[in-house]
Parts: C-alpha cells; sequence; structure tokens
C-alpha cells in the first residue's frame, strides 16, 4: 500500500458522547510514503502530504523517538534528533506538497536508529467561526522511521507457548540491532496447519512479545514446524515443541 488516506464521518459524533446536533468535522488527507527507510548516506527523504478534500486542511507533525521495553511496549519521546521541514502547513483542497525530513544527529553505525512520526491535523486551525457548534476531529498518522547502516540485521527467534488447550502462542525475541516485523507465523505438523497469526507486529532490537494465535481446535502436545514471515517476504522455519 503506497499510502494511506484518513477519513471522518459525523456519525462519529454520537459514539464519542456528543449531542448529534453538534456534528463532527475533519478533512481527507493521505500520506507517501507510510513507512521510511534511509540509509546512513541520506541526508533527508521526501514525503509528499495530499489534501484529498474539498475544504482547506491544516497539518502537524511531531517527530518522536521509537524504542520498546523488554516486553515489547512501545515507547514515544520526543525527539529533535529528526526535523520535518516545514513542521505545519495548510493544504488547499486538492492541493499537495513535498516536504522533507532530515536527520540531525550523527548516524551510529553499530545499530539501527527508530522514530516514528506523527502527522495529525490541526482542524481547530480552518475552522470557520460561523460554524463554531462543530465539534472538530483530529486526524492522525503515526509513521516509522529507520535509519539504517549496512551491518545493522534483525535477529528473531521464537518458541510455541500454551495457556490452554485451545490458546496457543509464540514469544518472538530480537537479540539484534534492527527492528523485524513479523506479518505472519504458522505452526504446522505435516501438511496439516495447526495454528496461525495473520497481522503485523513489529519488534524493535532488545525487545521482545508474545504474539497470540489463532488454531481451529485443540491442539495437541509434540514436535512440529514453525514458521515465521516477515515484511520484506523472508521466512524462517525451525523445528519446536507444542507444550
Amino acid at each position: 500500500m503506497r499510502f494511506l488516506k484518513f477519513l471522518a464521518f459525523t456519525a462519529l459524533a454520537s459514539s464519542l458522547q456528543f449531542p448529534l446536533a453538534t456534528p463532527a468535522t475533519a478533512g481527507v488527507f493521505s500520506v507517501t510514503p507510510v513507512r521510511i527507510f534511509m540509509t546512513p548516506r541520506d541526508r533527508g527523504v521526501a514525503i509528499t502530504l495530499t489534501n484529498e478534500g474539498d475544504t482547506e486542511v491544516a497539518l502537524q507533525a511531531d517527530i518522536n523517538a521509537w524504542t520498546q521495553k523488554p516486553d515489547g511496549t512501545d515507547e514515544l519521546v520526543l525527539t529533535d534528533e529528526m526535523i520535518l521541514s516545514p513542521p505545519s502547513l495548510k493544504l488547499a483542497p486538492n492541493a499537495r506538497q513535498v516536504v522533507r525530513l532530515a536527520l540531525l544527529r550523527p548516524i551510529d553505525p553499530s545499530r539501527q536508529l527508530t522514530y516514528r512520526m506523527v502527522i495529525r491535523e490541526v482542524p481547530e486551525a480552518t475552522a470557520p467561526k460561523e460554524r463554531a457548534m462543530e465539534m472538530p476531529v483530529a486526524l492522525a498518522l503515526s509513521m516509522p522511521v529507520f535509519i539504517t547502516p549496512p551491518s545493522a540485521k534483525a535477529q528473531i527467534a521464537c518458541q510455541v507457548l500454551r495457556k490452554s488447550a485451545a490458546e496457543i502462542s509464540t514469544a518472538c525475541e530480537n537479540t539484534g540491532t534492527a527492528y523485524g516485523q513479523i506479518r505472519e507465523i504458522t505452526i504446522k505438523r505435516g501438511e496439516q496447519n495447526l495454528a496461525r497469526f495473520e497481522g503485523g507486529s513489529y519488534i524493535l532490537p532488545g525487545a521482545s512479545k508474545i504474539i497470540p494465535l489463532k488454531a481451529e481446535k485443540p491442539i495437541a502436545a509434540g514436535a512440529a514446524e514453525l514458521k515465521v514471515v516477515f515484511d520484506d517476504g523472508k521466512n524462517q522455519t525451525t523445528s519446536v515443541i507444542v507444550p
């Protein structure tokens, strides 16, 4: 997927427990790319913001250093190590603008640097005064940013856990120096699929995550095959014991 669109509907107002007489308003915008990859040689990268609605939209960007606790919980801290130029802007209907994201700190040659850039709408910046009763709905997109030296690699290892006869999980740990994103996990016995995960789960260096798998029926203990597929299409298969 090359870009993401965001759209808010007036029905959202009732779900937020606001009176139906107070409509919600929001713009529609897209951003490309939605994942940003840089190398140590890149001084900056271009990002395209597009207003796909019929009203003006105001956008603002924040850059966060992105780390994970040992259990895989994300931690975001505002940082000035990267800058988006310009950091805020207004886009006319159906207009687009190219902005530039640049790294201001030295590259770490031994490990990947990870950030998240949050681009959010600022609806109050464009709300007409005569429509003051409208409830603005701020939309936001959090995009991962990776600055990767050639030597940085992910090193993911997974083992199978069992909570009950029908509940199977995998505990996956990243002992490498770059992120890994798991897109699919399958436990097989022969040609039979026993359990599966499909989605997207980032594991940053030094972190681990427990990922639940969906099983159609209870799984007997014993030897099995665990296949993990990553976002770059690579996969690894290991022999495991289902407890």
